[in-house]
């Protein structure tokens, strides 16, 4: 479980360090996001989802990271 945590609060760190270092942008970004077609949204999803995973699974499988 506290792997858990820890895991929740660095996806947080590193998802919020673009809105610090770059606030501007991110507002323009999602501005444009916010008018992508839902089904783009979707396989924008499911593709950075198949990439954690594969990365999930390469990190567990492989002696590289022991």
């Amino acid at each position: 479980m506290k792997l858990l945590f820890l895991l929740v609060g660095m996806v947080l760190v590193l998802e919020g360090i673009p809105y610090v270092a770059f606030p501007e942008s991110m507002r323009e970004w999602l501005k444009k996001i916010s008018e992508m077609k839902a089904e783009h949204l979707r396989i924008l999803g499911l593709f950075s989802m198949s990439s954690g995973l594969v990365i999930c699974w390469f990190v567990q499988r492989s002696g590289f990271f022991q």
